[in-house]
């Protein structure tokens, strides 16, 4: 009885992964363009722009496919991205081609549109070989790098991220932030290997650039167990008493710190950053251990999707006045809701990619199924609404429906399991 039970209950798992990798190709190919990846194809006249971190990602998805319409979407959505960028490198937050409406932020500029166009050139190119491409979108590349270079303020080697300044631009951060920093780290490397097919060699600065941001990234966001300084801090006064006021010194360190600013540090789970630090290859095996632990404690067992940020801004709370001001439009980081502990497929997806890169194809499983189920809840009285998050406690979809990020969630994580790379051109 239980050998049956257990066998249609993997039949269920294979149909479920079928239909969910079907839908997200489906979804992906009706957000397509000849502008680009729109970041949705509902009438949310928002979500109908090419958006650049929405659209790279997507795109990502886009090459693991091997489909070449969709692959061209990229290519598509990484040029227009350049047609419209701004005076001093600025890439566009999102484009509507048609108004030719641009947007490079709201009250401050999107640190990591830029940083997530330079990964999609490369990876693009990478996937193409595509010369006359990387030819065309190498000014708008340099660019981007001067541009990035002067918002480190101090040269001191990491970027300075304002409020609202990157993907989390409803949510309370700012400074240094982990995120930005690995994009930053990861650019930086596309930027080496493009330096390498354009010249032909090796650009020692570039090389040393790299060197010296993992460095960076190693010291100042993860606070060692025996307590001593690292030889790369960033600021000695305010790492040490960041690493006092840290929650997690009584015990083992459970993950890498979100970010850090003249006012000190911040000290909530960003799911986003301690994926990518896994990814990109700075993490070791003993961090990324603690970190897969707590990511598993924090995750529904119904619906492992990772939240946002953890935990949850409740009203009670002495961050909840300044985060309750902190929206465009409408207030939606509600406790359990978008980046307020809100559930996201879209980062679950790359952690299904750092799983199986490490080999770790049962914990990889489990969410990929997260991320279906997910996927294929209701919204707008249709099955498989792809929603923009899942509500962190109810498990109910929110926000966006027919969100490509989400459907691209379910590509990276199908194919990853397959042994295919997000991000394939450092994998060499």
């Amino acid at each position: 009885m239980d050998d049956q039970a257990t066998s249609h209950s993997a039949a269920d798992t294979d149909t479920l992964f079928a239909e969910g990798y079907d839908r997200a190709v489906k979804l992906l190919t009706n957000c397509a363009t000849v502008d680009g990846f729109l970041a949705s194809p509902t009438d949310s006249a928002n979500y109908r722009r090419i958006w650049a971190r929405d659209g790279v990602i997507m795109g990502l998805a886009a090459l693991l496919t091997g489909y070449h319409d969709l692959g061209e979407t990229l290519k598509h959505t990484l040029q227009t991205l350049a047609r419209y960028q701004g005076p001093h490198g600025e890439i566009p937050s999102n484009v509507d081609p048609v108004s030719e409406r641009v947007s490079y932020g709201g009250t401050t500029g999107r640190v990591d549109s830029d940083l997530w166009f330079v990964i999609g050139c490369g990876e693009y190119w990478h996937a193409t070989g595509d010369e006359e491409f990387l030819e065309q979108m190498l000014p708008a590349i340099e660019k981007v790098r001067f541009l990035l270079g002067a918002w480190e303020f101090n040269n001191r080697g990491l970027l300075y991220v304002p409020q609202a300044g990157d993907w989390a631009d409803e949510y309370l951060r700012t400074g240094y932030v982990l995120y930005d920093e690995l994009l930053y780290l990861q650019m930086y490397k596309t930027l080496y290997k493009l330096h390498e097919q354009v010249h032909g060699s090796s650009d020692h600065l570039l090389g040393e650039k790299v060197a010296h941001l993992t460095h960076l990234i190693r010291d100042n966001y993860w606070f060692a167990e025996n307590g001593d300084e690292p030889v790369d801090m960033y600021h000695e006064v305010l790492f040490n008493k960041g690493r006092e006021a840290a929650p997690h010194r009584i015990g083992k360190q459970s993950y890498w710190m979100p970010s850090f600013s003249s006012s000190g540090y911040s000290y909530r789970f960003d799911s986003f950053a301690n994926v990518l630090v896994s990814l990109f290859d700075v993490a070791n095996d003993k961090q990324r251990s603690a970190v897969d632990k707590f990511i598993k404690d924090l995750c529904h067992d119904d619906m492992p999707v990772l939240p946002a940020f953890h935990p949850v801004i409740q009203q009670m709370d002495k961050d909840w006045e300044e985060l309750q001001v902190m929206f465009s439009f409408t207030f939606r980081n509600k406790p359990y809701e978008f980046h307020n502990g809100g559930l996201w497929s879209m980062i679950t997806g790359f952690y299904v990619a750092d799983l199986a890169r490490r080999g770790k194809m049962k914990e990889a499983r489990r969410y990929l199924q997260g991320i279906h189920t997910a996927n294929a809840l209701e919204m707008e009285d249709e099955e498989w609404g792809f929603p923009e998050f899942v509500h962190g406690k109810k498990l109910t979809p929110g926000g966006t429906y027919c969100q490509g990020w989400s459907a691209a969630a379910a590509i990276i994580g199908h194919h990853a399991l397959q042994g295919k790379q997000v991000f394939a051109l450092n994998e060499e």
